[in-house]
């Protein structure tokens, strides 16, 4: 794998001969649009197939996959445009597997809304280790609110992708709520009612661990969330299931604010076997324009993770999307609205704009002007940014990574993720 950006004057098929690849595969690769229309300072993630198969009448791609001592899953991950579908038609060329030079393996967790189109789930599901459906909540009494997720479990369970269930205070109002998560950790009764029936419905619809989200935690109930959570993992470790827990992200033990206050780096991690480090919105709906995860400031934050919990339980977060401001922002007032990355691209190519790159973010930005006349400035990930923050589970040793989130297409994030480590 290697990562070209296009220059002025350079189209798919100059850049595919350049590195001796099919153009289709190219363009198939990186959702380069038909019209072949690319944006000077765009990425594009160039694959080299070690070995090709030409598919013919009959075959299939399980009966493939054994003639080659390879897995259905990664002839998914080596050919984006198969979408995590069995189609197959003859003539079709498959690669096997491509050149990569890994740095090692990972376990590798992506969230999505029930409500997320099922072929967009499909072609990133061979990606994941795991997937979570976004969320169970909380109800007024202490019980859990159900999630339509059958559909996304089954999904998952047919690519080889273990269903994780994802378990926070958020409220039938959508809302995480402060009072339901001291209610549930000061009440010992409500925390066992709860607790009940997250294992029934772990066992019942087949998850293989539970994924903890309580956010908004005061101070005061750091204490009683740590020992909730070792609770939990007394009663799921015997049915031979994880937890998982999410922290907000800390450079330092008394670092104040809501968001953080309830998360003990420390107490969280000794009752866990693993931690979510939610290592991105630093760009905002409702800040100014800046990346949403610059690496001094995910750096800062694993930097202060390791001093407090084993690297090896960690993973790493990373956001799966961008946002647009319109200029000048005004705080208070003005509002960025949240955009795919494969969108960014797209307006940087309607609107004429150079994608620039922040070598101290680590993040691509530009800047349009719309039809009315709004200057607006994107921030968002491509696969140089991606490859950056993914660099950093082998550099500190991290179990791996979790995706926020799978609700918005971007197949570079897929294909940076493969060229560094094999998914376990």
């Amino acid at each position: 794998m290697t990562i070209h950006v296009v220059r002025a004057g350079e189209t798919v098929t100059s850049i595919a001969q350049s590195y001796g690849v099919a153009p289709q595969r190219l363009a198939a690769d990186n959702a380069v649009p038909a019209s072949g229309a690319l944006a000077v300072g765009q990425t594009l993630v160039v694959r080299f197939p070690r070995q090709m198969h030409a598919v013919t009448a009959g075959e299939t791609l399980a009966g493939i996959a054994e003639q080659y001592g390879t897995t259905v899953r990664q002839l998914w991950r080596s050919n984006w445009e198969l979408g995590g579908s069995d189609a197959l038609e003859a003539g079709q060329l498959l690669a096997v597997s491509n050149f990569e030079e890994r740095l090692g393996s990972g376990v590798f967790n992506g969230y999505a809304y029930p409500f997320i189109q099922p072929e967009l789930l499909a072609e990133q599901l061979p990606f994941l280790s795991t997937m979570a459906p976004f969320t169970y909540g909380i109800n007024a009494n202490g019980g859990l609110l159900p999630l339509a997720d059958e559909e996304m479990v089954e999904a998952a369970q047919i690519r080889g992708t273990s269903p994780v269930m994802h378990l926070s205070t958020l409220t039938e109002a959508g809302q995480f709520d402060t009072s339901r998560a001291e209610a549930v950790l000061t009440d010992f009764e409500m925390q066992g009612r709860l607790m009940a029936e997250v294992l029934q419905t772990i066992l019942r619809k087949g998850f293989v661990g539970l994924d903890v989200d309580f956010e908004y935690l005061p101070g005061q109930l750091a204490e009683a969330y740590a020992a909730f959570l070792d609770r939990l993992r007394q009663l799921l470790e015997p049915q031979g299931r994880f937890l998982w827990a999410a922290l907000a992200p800390k450079t330092s033990t008394r670092q104040r604010g809501l968001l953080y206050e309830g998360h003990s780096y420390s107490a969280v991690a000794a009752a866990v076997d693993g931690v979510l480090l939610m290592t991105y919105e630093w760009g905002y709906t409702y800040g100014p324009p800046m990346a949403v995860a610059p690496l001094p400031n995910v750096r800062a934050v694993l930097d202060y993770a390791v001093t407090e919990m084993p690297p090896e339980k960690i993973f790493l977060g990373v956001p799966n999307y961008g946002y647009d401001w319109p200029l000048p922002f005004v705080q208070g007032t003005t509002r960025a609205q949240s955009i795919s990355n494969q969108r960014a691209i797209e307006l940087a190519v309607e609107y004429g704009a150079e994608i620039q790159y922040d070598e101290t973010a680590q993040s691509p930005f530009f800047r349009y002007t719309a039809a009315n006349g709004t200057v607006h400035e994107v921030w968002f990930e491509d696969a140089r940014s991606m490859e950056a923050k993914l660099r950093l589970i082998a550099e500190y040793g991290f179990r791996g990574a979790g995706f926020w989130n799978l609700m918005r297409p971007f197949s570079q994030t897929w294909l940076v993720l493969d060229g560094l480590y094999e998914i376990e």
